[in-house]
């Protein structure tokens, strides 16, 4: 079987969430500061395994830009002027649906690096 392939791509700018619904009937909504923790580029996470930049601050990040890649990506681009790294349609997918797990997962490394994240706006 073939990866599943986006078939409706929405950015909500004022809640800062992506919805994605693929052909296989899954639907998720990736808010910006995951996605922005969970950048696809090397800057983030590194050139190998073990090698993952721990983004700090990111709570207020918002996405003020997209654009498709070939028939394979998306490009993000970051109002704290990240713009590397292609989000592939595979990497959102698991992005997706691993959610629950990658989300605890950052929150736990924020704890142990003594970083206390503040809760933003949209989350209160």
């Amino acid at each position: 079987m073939s990866s599943p392939k986006p078939t409706e791509i929405n950015f909500h700018k004022v809640s800062r969430v992506l919805e994605l619904a693929f052909n296989d009937g899954s639907r998720f909504q990736l808010p910006a500061e995951y996605l922005r923790v969970y950048s696809p580029s090397a800057e983030v996470q590194g050139h190998g395994p073990g090698q993952e930049v721990l983004q700090i601050g990111k709570e207020d990040v918002n996405i003020t830009h997209l654009e498709p890649v070939g028939h394979y990506a998306i490009k993000l681009m970051f109002d704290d002027n990240h713009d590397t790294g292609l989000y592939s349609w595979d990497y959102l997918y698991q992005l997706g649906a691993h959610y629950d797990k990658k989300w605890q997962t950052y929150l736990e490394r924020l704890e142990a690096a003594g970083y206390t994240r503040k809760e933003n706006k949209l989350e209160s």
